[in-house]
């Protein structure tokens, strides 16, 4: 990944400059990647009951 890849990422998730101290490249990275999942219509999502059997 270059640093402007890195850094037009950071962007699209609304991340700060000030904000990167805090955060390390995989952490936005997994953030960018959740992002993205954000939209895929998941056949079945888990439901509280699930959550509280689990």
């Amino acid at each position: 990944m270059t640093t402007p890849l890195f850094m037009l990422r950071c962007v699209q998730l609304g991340i700060s400059i000030a904000d990167l101290d805090l955060l390390t490249i995989g952490l936005v990275n997994d953030m960018f990647t959740e992002r993205q999942n954000d939209e895929y219509p998941y056949r079945e999502l888990a439901s509280q009951a699930d959550f509280d059997k689990f």
